[in-house]
């Protein structure tokens, strides 16, 4: 008997448009996966996730959960801020779910008290630095460097990055991975402020996303940049000049959260959608779209050598961080 299929919506939120698409799985394979997806339910996720990895992802749940029924509302993360800010001042969040792209976004809502206790063995796999007590990290954002390819010894270490000219690097106080690179280095005993001194005499020079600076490298402006792994990737694979170096003693990773919302209206298929993400065939469509999985019994074919910035520590101190920041890149 075929299982019913599932209807998946994903609403896309952007400055010049918002578009409706919907998503099934084929029958087949929702037949096959009838017997696994015995949970049933409608919610709403919240996300600043990439658009390819939140189809990815659906289409691997309606092969799995096929009568869950999940609507997602998609925007960058300044602009879901904003959206939830509305909401919690107009009667309360529409969302079941927030699967956000940094920590600090998730830990901000969290001592609001907007976040159900992350509970179940399922969510044992993922690594403790990778959650806490509402969220569960579901992927894996690396900043590494990226240089021209025809950039003689580039730098392979952070700390050959500031002895480095030619350096471009995205901004902090725009980007919320570029705030991982400063939050991890700006603290460490091996590099702090100094690390970011030394850049800025070298003329290092700030542009505003890690796409901007992977573009400024490719088109020779700058020599060498820190971006995201999955950008550097996909352009090297589109036949961009350039080439992309595994820094040591590792990338600079932040982790991209998940946590159900208290008030949610179906906390047993919000926390189903959450167990998903971090489950085997999760984290494979997570993986396929180009981030590396919190697992590390998924597949993945790149370096996994990570560094990190301790989360609970940086709460709370991100102004700090930024105007140190802004005192040496401010003019």
């Amino acid at each position: 008997m075929t299982a019913p299929r599932s209807r998946l919506f994903i609403i896309a939120a952007a400055s010049t448009a918002v578009s409706l698409a919907a998503l099934t799985a084929s029958a087949g394979a929702q037949e096959a996966a009838g017997e696994a997806g015995t949970v049933e339910g409608a919610i709403t996720v919240y996300t600043s996730v990439t658009q390819d990895t939140v189809d990815a992802v659906l289409v691997a749940l309606a092969e799995t959960v096929p009568d869950l029924e999940v609507e997602v509302f998609r925007a960058p993360t300044g602009e879901l801020d904003a959206r939830i800010a509305t909401e919690l001042r107009t009667g309360g969040l529409d969302a079941d779910l927030l699967w956000l792209t940094d920590p600090l976004s998730i830990q901000r809502y969290e001592a609001q008290g907007l976040l159900a206790p992350l509970e179940g063995e399922a969510f044992e796999i993922v690594p403790e630095a990778y959650r806490g007590d509402t969220f569960v990290g579901t992927r894996l954002l690396n900043l590494v460097l990226v240089s021209g390819a025809d950039v003689e010894d580039p730098p392979a270490s952070w700390i050959e990055l500031a002895e480095a000219e030619g350096v471009v690097m995205p901004d902090p106080g725009f980007a919320g991975s570029a705030f991982a690179a400063l939050g991890y280095l700006a603290t460490s005993d091996d590099y702090g402020f100094d690390f970011y001194r030394a850049l800025k005499d070298n003329g290092t020079v700030v542009v505003q996303s890690p796409v901007d600076v992977v573009n400024g490298v490719a088109e020779g402006v700058y020599k060498t940049g820190i971006t995201l792994d999955k950008i550097a990737r996909a352009n090297v694979a589109n036949g961009a000049p350039i080439e992309l170096t595994w820094p040591e003693p590792g990338a600079i990773a932040l982790f991209s959260p998940a946590a159900v919302v208290a008030d949610s209206d179906d906390p047993g298929a919000a926390q189903e959608f959450q167990a998903f993400l971090v489950s085997p065939e999760g984290q494979a469509a997570i993986a396929s779209t180009g981030w590396q999985p919190v697992r590390d019994d998924v597949e993945w074919p790149y370096e996994d050598t990570v560094v990190s910035a301790d989360w609970d520590e940086l709460y709370g101190s991100q102004a700090e961080l930024l105007e140190g920041f802004y005192a040496i890149f401010g003019d």
